[in-house]
């Protein structure tokens, strides 16, 4: 399905999301670092905890309020509130200013609201697009978020730290104008008759989140599943380092390093600025390479891409703390995005493989939990560098990655077990 032919609604989106995600991607992965340096590493870890666990249940109200109150009044809210959000966080960041404590109040803000966007944005895809070209219309969709990761970064990296006011100011501009375009040119996706049916057939919404919340039973009487959680959420504490511990490590160890040298010249970069580079790159490899490397993974069993994945992370964590070069750095990274592309397409496959027809979407919603809770419990690498030490912290990372690897493979025991 050819973007020319897409419904207007997605066009309208997928221009105003890109250039969000561009500015997004331009401070995101150096919160941590501003932060850090406002709140220091202990209070910053703390904080962002608590902050993931705020979007974690605003997660739950996403499709309740998106079911009852239609997809684009969700999403104009949602986006308006974002552009709230950071502009209390660009005012926060002025030099007349200066509150951090105000600029992380907006952030949240800014957070939890994009957290409401995205059930309503997906429900409208649904809404609007054929089931056999979704597929194609997500992709499409990801393709301009992981090129948003690879411009973002190195913009940041130039002006963010130093401006970050202005960034924010931007942020706030591009939501308030995703806002003003959804609620000027889309249309309603949600059929009247459905939205009628939804709202006089709706339950009061705690007792919409209980029944959500039971739907997690699965995981207690599934022990297949159960160790698939467990295994993603001990995994997740690697890959989401990328944008909380990783720039603050390159900050405080990296003062200046070399990328290129030719005779007298050298390019060199700080610590920061080489982060921004970094995340680029694994930005890069990811839109460039996952298609290959999903196709590659087809020819290995599930065990063996699952338990490979992990140690290769364990690898690329424990490659990463003892780096101190861009081109050692880059190697770490090649490693840490292979293991993140060897299960992208895997996962999904082995969830639809475990789940009986008739509960594949709470076993789809639940295996979201992998996510959900690895992102509520990652921000406590930030505090524990500062307990006991970035040395500490990268081996305790890659224990974690190793643990995992041991669980999927009593995981795939057990599978066997039942299907034999």
């Amino acid at each position: 399905m050819r973007i020319r032919d897409w419904d207007r609604n997605l066009k309208i989106r997928l221009l105003g999301e890109t250039c969000f995600n561009v500015i997004f991607w331009v401070f995101y992965p150096y919160l941590s670092i501003y932060f850090a340096q406002s709140f220091g590493k202990s209070w910053t870890g703390i904080l962002l905890i608590l902050s993931q666990a705020l979007s974690v249940l605003v997660n739950l109200f996403g499709g309740y309020f998106a079911d009852r109150l239609g997809r684009k009044k969700v999403m104009v809210f949602a986006a308006s509130g974002q552009a709230v959000g950071y502009g209390i966080f660009a005012f926060s960041a002025t030099p007349w200013l200066d509150a951090p404590a105000i600029g992380f109040i907006g952030f949240s803000l800014a957070s939890l609201c994009g957290t409401l966007y995205w059930p309503a944005s997906q429900a409208m895809v649904a809404d609007v697009v054929p089931e056999e070209h979704r597929s194609g219309v997500f992709a499409v969709f990801y393709t301009a978020v992981n090129m948003a990761v690879v411009i973002g970064p190195l913009i940041g990296a130039t002006f963010f730290l130093d401006s970050p006011s202005i960034i924010l100011f931007a942020a706030c501009a591009v939501c308030l104008l995703v806002a003003v375009l959804l609620a000027s040119f889309t249309r309603e996706t949600l059929s009247a008759d459905m939205l009628k049916e939804k709202r006089s057939g709706s339950e009061p919404w705690h007792k919409a989140v209980a029944a959500q919340l039971r739907d997690y039973k699965v995981i207690a009487s599934d022990r297949v599943f159960l160790l698939f959680i467990i295994a993603g959420v001990l995994l997740a504490q690697t890959f989401m380092q990328l944008d909380l511990l990783f720039p603050v490590f390159l900050k405080e160890t990296i003062n200046s390093t070399t990328i290129l040298t030719y005779g007298d010249w050298s390019f060199q970069l700080s610590g920061e600025k080489l982060f921004g580079l970094i995340v680029s790159e694994n930005g890069l490899f990811v839109a460039l390479f996952t298609v290959a490397v999903t196709k590659w993974m087809l020819q290995f069993r599930d065990r063996f891409v699952f338990i490979g994945s992990a140690l290769l992370y364990a690898a690329g964590i424990a490659m990463f703390g003892q780096m101190s070069t861009f081109w050692g750095l880059t190697a770490a990274i090649v490693v840490f995005t292979l293991a993140e592309l060897m299960t992208a397409g895997p996962q999904q496959t082995f969830v639809s493989r475990l789940a009986p027809e008739h509960m594949r979407g709470q076993y789809f919603a639940a295996s979201s939990l992998r996510f959900t809770i690895g992102r509520t419990l990652a921000p406590i690498s930030i505090p524990l560098s500062e307990w006991v030490g970035y040395d500490g912290t990268f081996a305790l990372l890659t224990v974690l990655a190793v643990l995992s690897a041991v669980i999927y493979y009593r995981m795939f025991n057990q599978f066997d077990k039942q299907t034999a």
